[in-house]
């Protein structure tokens, strides 16, 4: 039997996010439902006020893509057939609740599973090695039995390949309103730059922070942000800015991270991007440059510096997805 600890972080900016963590017999270590990737860990950068929509952007030449990379998903219980393409794919049915646990190395990442037998997706977002999966099942309390695992040796077809696709924490398909919101945006780009600012802007400037949402959820855990209500009602917490601007990037060939962890020194937990383009767009708010994950933290660039998105500066990088 396996202990599953739910660990609450009591945060301004946001609840602790699908934060239950996975405690064997023998003590393995807990980590939490969230990043620890999008680069190097304890780097600081600072944001400030909103970008300008004439940066000067520039890259790569930009085009489309005439379809939108979804991944397929399967019934039959642990599907690895695509993790060289950064996904894994898991579904069960259960009268209890269950987990999806992915591990590599010493890093272990905890989801919450629909019980109903609905597919979900997972990154493979611990780069090239060993992974094993397993599907968990509530006993009672916090106690969890494994009812499937697979494992896999995985090289990955690029770095990139898992921040291009959707999974369960940035959720779309080709229909979703956030994806012919990012199309139509783009529709004008000539760059790869061009194309990151105007959908950066474009959330920046249409997404308020959701004051109410952040303490009805502050000690709450399991929470997935989902795009299209966030482009629907024009409000969230930071999960949601950074939710929402992944998938429209994701979606239109532009490769994002959404990472989770600590900004200034009052170390709030809070949630932004990392893009990685062939380009740059330098403003008072972002500085991407060509060829690396570059930060991006659109909800202070929205609202600025608040008690509930910090400094924007001093990031600490723990999750990614």
């Amino acid at each position: 039997m396996r202990h599953l600890a739910d660990k609450t972080l009591h945060i301004c900016c946001m609840p602790a996010l699908l934060t239950y963590a996975l405690l064997c017999l023998l003590a393995i270590a807990v980590f939490s439902v969230l990043p620890a990737c999008g680069g190097p860990s304890g780097e600081s950068s600072t944001a400030a006020a909103a970008p300008s929509s004439s940066s000067g952007a520039t890259g790569a030449a930009y085009t489309q893509p005439s379809e939108v990379l979804i991944p397929p998903t399967s019934d039959r219980g642990i599907d690895t057939s695509g993790v060289e393409q950064g996904w894994v794919c898991a579904s069960a049915t259960s009268a209890s609740r269950l987990k999806f646990q992915v591990s590599s190395g010493d890093m272990t990442y905890n989801y919450d599973l629909p019980n109903d037998g609905t597919p979900a997706l997972f990154p493979i977002n611990m780069g090239d090695g060993s992974y094993l999966f397993r599907v968990m099942q509530n006993t009672e309390g916090k106690n969890y039995v494994e009812v499937e695992r697979a494992e896999a040796d995985v090289t990955l077809t690029s770095e990139v390949a898992p921040f291009l696709i959707p999974n369960q924490i940035c959720s779309y398909v080709a229909s979703s309103d956030c994806v012919a919101k990012a199309r139509e945006l783009t529709s004008d780009s000539s760059n790869e730059g061009e194309a990151v600012e105007a959908i950066c802007t474009y959330v920046v400037k249409n997404v308020a922070y959701d004051k109410a949402k952040a303490a009805e959820l502050a000690t709450a855990t399991g929470y997935i942000p989902d795009p299209d209500e966030t482009l629907s009602t024009g409000k969230g917490i930071c999960f949601d800015y950074a939710a929402l601007s992944a998938a429209m990037l994701r979606s239109m060939g532009l490769p994002a991270k959404v990472i989770t962890g600590y900004v200034g020194q009052e170390q709030l937990y809070h949630a932004w991007i990392m893009v990685y383009i062939d380009g740059t767009w330098k403003t008072a708010s972002f500085s991407v440059t060509p060829n690396t994950w570059s930060r991006c933290d659109v909800t202070f660039a929205s609202t600025g510096a608040t008690q509930y998105t910090g400094s924007g500066s001093s990031y600490t990088d723990r999750y990614t997805y």
